[in-house]
């Protein structure tokens, strides 16, 4: 079998949740079958590092895509006359969307039908092509029961097939464990100058989770009078418009901290020296930043909405009620047995999510689209 994959989102240091899982499906689908050849399409000069395994053959489809114009032109015009060349199978895509009008059957991972992109072109350009890669995909992967459930309630909406849509989910990779106490003390002295700290992940630039983060935090601190601070995963230039006012009014944005871009080394240490780990997404299809911090020993207060409830060992609270978030920050920091409750199941649950299980069935959905295509083609 020839697998072409869209591999555009392996960019080192650059991964992002999309390059994440790209990487962590294809180094276990490359090495576990090698019978197999597998075609890497880049939109740039690649890394030797994703070049996992001999029967990988990576393959540079110019334009780079920087902007939803590069993108239009790369989906539609480059990537297919690649696949004319090169005669794959099968395409597997993880960031939603397939090329249009080629004989090469697709599957793609796809969050969303419509997007919620907040650039306006690329938002656009996805709101566009999204729907007619679903229509056009051979099999939909969604990366939880909730986000299949509410693609299949889009279904009517561009005529897509429910049957078509299988559930892969993602999982915590092995850097992700518990860390003793002298480490503990060395990623404190490193980014909170010692002190402990809840930590903020999973939130999105120009978020609202933002500013119900900064007023509970804000709350915790009055109630309180703690020296703990607050660490964010990400950049504070992420900070536009609505909330960077929230930030500029908090009483304790002093004790506000951003660590920037942080890569899965370091933030498995960051998991596995906070208090607690806070992920307020509302809508998100599965957070992976849960699994990530319940491997560490962390435990996770989490938005009860989204895939949420399908995530076992949080402490659920309501996204957009501060006060709520305010007594879960206090219930953690204050009560040993609590944090000892959500640390021991957490541990049970991330156990029952692995990379292993999710490439097999990845590699499943594969193996059907192409057995349906010669079937199909036995027919005619």
């Amino acid at each position: 079998m020839k697998i072409a994959v869209n591999t555009r989102f392996l960019l080192r240091k650059r991964l992002g949740s999309t390059g994440n899982f790209t990487h962590e499906i294809l180094r276990r689908l490359t090495v576990r079958y090698p019978e197999h050849a597998f075609l890497f399409f880049f939109d740039r000069a690649y890394e030797q590092q994703y070049i996992y395994a001999a029967n990988v053959t990576p393959v540079v489809v110019s334009p780079a895509v920087r902007h939803p114009v590069l993108l239009f032109w790369w989906y539609q015009v480059s990537l297919p006359r690649a696949l004319k060349e090169w005669q794959p199978d099968v395409f597997l895509s993880f960031d939603g969307l397939v090329p249009l009008a080629v004989a090469v059957p697709g599957v793609t991972i796809m969050p969303d039908i419509f997007s919620n992109e907040t650039n306006y072109l690329s938002r656009k350009y996805y709101q566009h092509y999204r729907p007619q890669s679903a229509r056009a995909a051979a099999k939909i992967i969604a990366v939880s029961v909730s986000a299949r459930q509410n693609l299949i309630k889009q279904c009517h909406l561009v005529h897509l097939v429910p049957e078509k849509i299988v559930v892969v989910p993602p999982a915590a990779g092995e850097e992700f464990s518990p860390i003793n106490f002298e480490k503990q003390v060395t990623v404190r002295g490193k980014y909170t100058q010692g002190e402990a700290y809840f930590l903020g992940v999973g939130l999105r630039k120009g978020s609202q989770e933002l500013v119900n983060l900064f007023g509970a935090f804000d709350k915790f601190k009055l109630k309180t009078g703690s020296e703990v601070k607050l660490l964010i995963v990400g950049r504070q230039t992420w900070l536009t418009g609505f909330t960077s006012k929230a930030y500029k009014k908090m009483q304790f944005k002093a004790n506000v901290i951003f660590t920037g871009l942080v890569e899965n080394a370091a933030r498995a240490g960051l998991y596995g020296a906070a208090v607690a780990t806070v992920y307020l997404p509302a809508a998100r299809e599965f957070g992976l930043p849960v699994l990530e911090a319940q491997r560490c020993g962390c435990p996770v207060i989490a938005a009860c909405t989204g895939a949420m409830p399908e995530v076992a060992g949080v402490m659920p609270v309501d996204p957009v009620a501060e006060k709520e978030i305010t007594q879960a920050l206090i219930d953690v920091y204050h009560e040993l047995a609590v944090r000892a409750r959500l640390v021991q199941e957490g541990l049970g649950n991330a156990n029952r999510f692995s990379w292993e299980g999710s490439s097999e069935k990845i590699m499943r959905a594969l193996e059907e689209v192409i057995q349906n295509k010669v079937t199909s083609g036995a027919l005619l």
